[in-house]
């Protein structure tokens, strides 16, 4: 029997780079805004129509700035709009070759709402996604079917994590497609998903579940894409620590410890 490895300790969540996404989220339509008005004061034929667009273009920046409460009331119609901005400024992004950088920016300002909105009351009910291919490709450890099927050899991250949810009694599941990871999370009905994806994973799971809540991890990819993939364990408990209720039982749960190797 292997002795235990030492689990990853909880830190804090690190700074949110989501400067980029609100600069153009935020400041496009209130540049337009401000054009409409100058018009309207300049034109006078036209005065209604400049006010009209003046007007819309403001409606339009007004989610950018909802947090905490409003944000969650209304948080359905605000990543609908937001995923919008992402989408249409992708291109752009993709032809200066940002396209990564412009989908961590959308992901870290959704983060930080999210922080803002559980800062006060944490989630009771959350749930954890993570793909398949943070396994090492050639482990033959049956984890989508058990998670404690893990060798616990310490190659990848799955045992980490398993021995996490383990102690501390988390909910989670390990999907080898992205629309059983949607079904996973409707089926829960959680308060909060804390998501571990690839950028253009993430980007389409905030636009596909807009109801839910997400704070999300993006994947560390050593090997390209789908193949060896890995992130930040520290960061997932971070994450947990920060936003969700503890559940962590009296005393020291073990893991099932499965001799083999990967």
């Amino acid at each position: 029997m292997k002795e235990p490895r030492a689990l990853p300790l909880p830190g804090s969540l690190p700074e949110e780079r989501g400067v980029l996404f609100l600069w153009v989220r935020r400041g496009v339509p209130l540049a337009a805004a401000a054009f409409a008005f100058l018009g309207a004061a300049f034109h006078s034929a036209g005065r209604g129509w400049w006010l009209l667009a003046g007007v819309t273009a403001l409606a339009a920046a007004w989610p950018s700035f909802l947090r905490g409460e409003a944000f969650l009331r209304n948080r359905t119609a605000v990543r609908r709009q937001d995923s919008i901005w992402a989408h249409a400024f992708r291109p752009l992004a993709r032809w200066l070759g940002q396209e990564d950088a412009w989908i961590l920016s959308y992901c870290g300002d959704n983060n930080r709402r999210v922080r803002e909105a559980f800062s006060d009351r944490r989630a009771k009910r959350a749930l954890i996604l993570l793909p398949h291919c943070i396994q090492m490709a050639r482990c033959k450890a049956g984890i989508l079917d058990d998670l404690q099927a893990c060798y616990d050899c310490g190659l990848c991250p799955v045992g980490d994590y398993m021995n996490l949810v383990l102690t501390n009694r988390w909910e989670g599941r390990i999907t080898n497609r992205s629309h059983k990871a949607y079904r996973e999370a409707r089926e829960f009905r959680p308060d909060l998903v804390v998501a571990v994806s690839c950028p253009d994973r993430l980007l389409k799971g905030l636009t596909k579940m807009p109801e839910i809540p997400c704070y999300v991890i993006p994947l560390g990819l050593p090997h390209g894409m789908c193949v060896d993939t890995d992130f930040s364990v520290p960061h997932l408990l971070a994450a947990m620590e920060t936003l969700v209720e503890p559940r962590r039982p009296s005393g020291e749960v073990q893991a099932l410890r499965h001799e083999g190797i990967a």
